[in-house]
């Protein structure tokens, strides 16, 4: 019977011929990754096991970034069970401020997943690593928990959404525009519990980073895990990062889908998600009102990568953050960070009017670093702009690209590159 790409992932690692949407089945897990907020919980549930060791000390990661530097009395707890777990353990992968990334960018930097791999964490956003050719997805703590001393998790197989990319992307125009615009078609519960599948002639157009933006959103389609086939491009990479390429899987030419989208590439334009909600979906050039905005984010683990960095500081040089306006970028790891001193966009940033800062989560889910006050708006890089996402239940939050959130911090209002 013929399989998509997650399908044919799904049954190597159950060990069968073939599985099917709906099926329930248990899978060795190659990556457990948790954070801050989420092991402690895991880390009660893994007790609640009765095991004294981990599964594999390689095989988990925890990564302190959501709260992190501290924020507060809670947060310095709650990293302090994680750090002290982790000693306990051994946890080979356990990254602390200095050393941290936000986690679904430090992880494929590091190299800690491959093509082919199953990988599960206690964080929505885990959907990132189907850009590298993986299944990867979200789960809750306990599921976290339990893997970690079991070493396998339960699934149940998805169905699939075929995503046919044509053509080539326009000079600024990015994976984010790309994302934002299928959710905006589809809506938020479009592909929900299933896998969104990202194939055809456009895909070699789309950046490593491009494809990790786009994956790392499907959870915002209700999609159980976004996924891109290997090319060169995610060879180039992994050889680069990792200590092995993995196995690629390609979907079977006669896949089943439930449904097929078309996107031409060559048409996408700028787009950016209005409050509440990450489908709220308009084309920049086609908002008829100016809408002014107190903030801008630039970061994320949508889009904290260095493609995103520069994005924002080639719009940014030589102009300046508009009056009223906050311009905070938050490199996604230490080795982006350094990459983007070393190359000029943070003086660039800088002088331009920006505040940068460690890597962190920080602002997205309204812990700290740019909170929003009754009646703010901010247009962010972030991947959610729910009720109170970013800080008080009047604010508003705009999702866009790094370049567009970049021209409306020099504008003070929604704006693209082309508005410059």
């Amino acid at each position: 019977m013929a399989m998509t790409m997650t399908q044919k992932i799904l049954a190597a690692h159950a060990g069968l011929p073939q599985v099917t949407a709906g099926q329930l089945i248990t899978v060795p897990t190659d990556m457990v990754l948790g954070n801050d907020i989420t092991t402690p919980v895991a880390i009660r549930e893994f007790r609640r096991c009765g095991r004294e060791h981990v599964f594999d000390r390689e095989k988990i990661a925890i990564v302190l970034d959501h709260f992190t530097p501290n924020k507060d009395i809670k947060a310095a707890e709650q990293c302090k069970v994680s750090r002290e777990f982790a000693r306990e353990m051994g946890i080979v992968n356990f990254f602390d401020v200095g050393q941290m990334g936000i986690e679904h960018a430090l992880l494929p930097e590091k190299g800690l997943v491959k093509a082919g791999d199953i990988v599960i964490g206690a964080d929505s956003h885990t959907c990132t690593y189907g850009a590298l050719n993986a299944f990867s997805t979200g789960v809750g703590s306990t599921d976290m928990g339990c893997a970690m001393a079991l070493g396998r998790t339960w699934l149940k197989v998805p169905s699939a959404i075929k995503v046919e990319l044509t053509g080539a992307l326009r000079p600024h125009v990015s994976g984010k525009d790309l994302i934002l615009h299928l959710i905006g078609e589809i809506g938020v519960d479009g592909a929900l519990y299933q896998s969104l599948e990202f194939v055809g002639d456009g895909v070699a157009s789309l950046s490593m980073d491009d494809r990790f933006a786009i994956c790392n959103m499907a959870i915002e389609a209700g999609a159980k895990n976004g996924i891109f086939p290997a090319d060169e491009k995610t060879k180039a990479y992994l050889a680069a990062h990792a200590r092995e390429s993995g196995t690629f899987f390609a979907p079977d030419p006669d896949a089943e889908y439930t449904r097929t989208v078309h996107i031409d590439l060559d048409k996408l334009d700028f787009t950016v998600a209005f409050p509440h909600l990450p489908g709220n979906a308009h084309v920049v050039r086609e908002i008829s009102e100016k809408i002014a905005i107190q903030q801008c984010i630039i970061g994320s683990c949508t889009n904290g990568r260095l493609e995103d960095i520069k994005a924002a500081a080639e719009i940014l040089r030589g102009r300046k953050v508009a009056k009223g306006v906050r311009a905070i970028v938050i490199p996604a790891t230490q080795k982006i960070y350094l990459e983007a001193i070393e190359k000029g966009y943070v003086q660039a940033l800088v002088k331009a009017g920006c505040a940068v800062s460690t890597p962190t989560c920080g602002p997205c889910l309204g812990g700290h670093m740019g909170i929003l006050a009754s009646g703010e708006a901010a247009i962010s890089t972030t991947n959610r702009n729910f009720v109170g996402r970013m800080g008080h239940v009047d604010s508003k939050v705009y999702l866009a690209s790094p370049a567009v959130a970049a021209a409306s911090a020099v504008k003070g209002y929604i704006a693209s590159p082309e508005d410059l």
